[in-house]
Order: structure tokens, then C-alpha cells, then sequence
């Protein structure tokens, strides 16, 4: 987590959100070398009413200068280096804090919202005290006909996967409950977040968004799927491709230490045998892919990291009054396996 000493705010004019009391969420937007994108993102929010910090990962493509010179209303909070997915959203959270703003909404650089699309995720959570997130409607920017994510789900393969990759997105136009929230444009409500904590940096990016959801879900929460709220994504913007060494990598490691975290020895014991077929199968996958190697490196990264002291101190302990949750959410890793088979 970056220091203070190691990051700078951007503030020209930036403390004043300019619409009042009325503002009910932050949007913070992390940015790496977003050039391609951002411009576009920033424009498309500008009449939504929210308060937008961009958080630079230490930038070098000229992207937090764009921000600084045509968004003066934006708030930027310019870090030194790249500190991942997580720690720069962290950053833009606790930066948020003191406006006692209740909503804090995620949104990634390659995306471009559609009118209305905060008013709809705050409506959504408005409506379910109970629930923790609300996963925006995404889109292919490029063929908007497309679903890119309706919502995520996990599966007891050791799995998560977004439902309506590439399907028509006229089919996904009913709220439902959801494992957990794509980070990629989602809100997430900020009373739970300071319970059950932030984002894991430890990830540093890749299924962070599934972990705090889970998270959340063994605390006795709901996560939802907001179609009304829809936003148009470019999808592996700063990767580049939705399969390379770096998000192989990490993936196979945040894999294994989202089931390490999360599932007591009980459950894992319950699970193995989905999950040894789950590493199996990924494991054939990539190795027609040629990516087996980052596979195998992410996976062994994964268990170093579960055995760590590091490690340990994130995982989440079992409680017997939270057995409730934990046999709903079993009982969704099995449902879940069935909806992926049928994808």
C-alpha cells in the first residue's frame, strides 16, 4: 500500500465535487499507461453525479497529464510506481473517506458509461439493505450487442467466470443475485467495506473483485447484478490480450489463494476433489495454449503465498454463527459448477 510520502494529490480546484450535498458516490477509476482510453471514460461521466478520482499507477504514456489538463474537475491522485489493481482502487477509497460519501462505485479506464448508470447502481443497493455490491451491466465496446459480464459467478472447480461472455446482451436484462461483482464498473456499499475490509492487495490484480464479494457473502451479504446500469468495456485494455504470461500468472496464483482465504479446512477438504479436476483441466488448457509454464509458476506462487505469514494473517476465520452463509455459499460453488457446464 503506498505510503503518503508516495503519492501525490492533484488537487487544482479538485476539493470541490460541484454538485452539492447530492453527491451519494465516489467513482474511482485506477489508470496504468491508459492513454488509449481514459479521455473517453472521463467525457462519458461527465454528467453523472458523482465525485471521479483517478488514482495513476505511476503512468509514463502522458495519461495523468491528459487528466490533469482537460478533467480539472476530476480529482487526481498520482502514485509513484504501479501498485496493482488494488492498491491503486485502496488508495482512492481511503482518499474518499473523508467526504462521507456512502457509495463507492469501481470503474476501469477502457470503459465508457451510458447515461444514468450511477443513479442505477445506487437505486439497486438503495432498495436491498442487505446487499454489499451491484455489478453494472458490460458491454462490448465494440459490438455493444455483446455481453462482456453480467455479473460473476465461482463454482466449486475452483473457477470464477462472468456469465454472458459474448452472448447477446439482450438476454441479460433481469436484476438477479450474483457471487460476487466485476471490479471492472461496480459499487460497492462503503459501511460494509470498512467491516469486512478493502480490497487484498496481495492480489494485485485478477479475481480481487471475487474475493471481496465472497468475502462479503460469509459475512452474511448479498452481491447483485444491475442490468439497468450499463456501461461499454474494452476488455484487457492494459494487459492487451485476454490470455499472456502476466494475468496467467497471476490468475493461477489468485486462484489458489482465493480458496486458501476463503474456504475453511472443512470446506477445502469438501471441494478437493472439483478442485484437483479444475487445476487439471486449466492446467490442459494452457498447455495447448503454450502458457502451461506461467500456469505452473502462478500456482506455486499461490501456495508460497498461502504458507506465508502474510498469508495467514488475510485468511478469514471460521465463526460458527457465520455456518449459515457458509452453507449457502456451498451450496451456490455446487449450482454454480452446473451453470458452467452448461456455458
Amino acid at each position: 500500500m503506498p505510503q503518503e510520502g508516495q503519492a501525490r494529490k492533484e488537487m487544482r480546484g479538485r476539493d470541490k465535487p460541484g454538485r452539492g450535498d447530492e453527491l451519494r458516490s465516489t467513482i474511482v477509476i485506477p489508470n496504468y499507461n491508459g492513454m488509449k482510453y481514459i479521455e473517453n471514460c472521463l467525457v462519458s461521466l461527465a454528467k453523472e453525479p458523482a465525485l471521479v478520482i483517478v488514482v495513476d499507477n505511476g503512468s509514463s504514456d502522458g495519461s495523468r497529464e491528459l487528466v490533469r489538463e482537460k478533467f480539472p474537475s476530476v480529482r487526481l491522485l498520482a502514485l509513484d510506481q504501479n501498485y496493482g489493481f488494488c492498491g491503486a482502487v485502496n488508495r482512492g477509497i481511503e482518499e474518499s473517506g473523508r467526504e462521507k460519501i456512502p457509495y463507492v462505485i469501481l470503474l476501469n479506464n477502457d470503459t465508457v458509461v451510458e447515461p444514468g448508470f450511477v443513479r442505477a447502481l445506487e437505486h439497486a443497493l438503495d432498495q436491498d439493505e442487505s446487499a454489499f455490491s451491484g455489478a453494472a451491466r458490460m458491454v462490448n465496446l465494440y459490438h455493444p450487442e455483446l455481453i462482456d459480464d453480467a455479473g460473476d459467478y465461482y463454482c466449486a472447480l475452483g473457477w470464477a467466470f462472468a456469465v454472458g461472455k459474448d452472448k447477446p446482451a439482450a438476454a441479460y436484462r433481469h436484476p438477479r443475485e450474483i457471487f460476487s461483482a466485476c471490479g471492472g464498473a461496480c459499487i460497492y456499499r462503503r459501511g460494509i467495506l470498512e467491516q469486512i475490509g478493502l480490497l487484498d492487495e496481495h492480489h494485485f490484480a485478477y479475481l480481487e473483485d471475487v474475493d471481496i464479494g465472497y468475502r462479503a457473502k460469509i459475512h452474511g451479504y448479498r452481491n447483485l447484478y444491475v442490468p439497468e446500469a450499463v456501461v461499454r468495456h474494452a476488455g484487457s485494455g492494459v494487459s492487451g490480450s485476454r490470455h499472456n504470461d502476466f494475468k496467467v500468472r497471476l490468475s493461477a496464483k489468485n486462484s489458489v489463494y482465493l480458496v486458501y482465504k476463503n474456504m475453511p479446512p472443512v470446506q477445502i477438504l469438501l471441494n478437493l476433489p472439483f478442485l484437483l479436476a479444475g487445476f487439471s483441466v486449466k492446467t490442459l488448457f494452457f498447455l495447448k495454449k503454450g502458457l502451461v509454464k506461467s500456469w505452473l509458476q502462478g500456482t506455486a506462487q499461490g501456495l508460497r503465498l498461502a504458507c506465508s505469514k502474510k498469508g495467514r494473517e488475510k485468511r478469514v476465520r471460521f465463526a460458527a454463527p457465520r455456518f449459515p452463509a457458509y452453507a449457502r455459499i456451498q451450496w451456490e460453488l455446487w449450482r454454480n459448477l452446473w451453470y458452467r457446464i452448461r456455458l
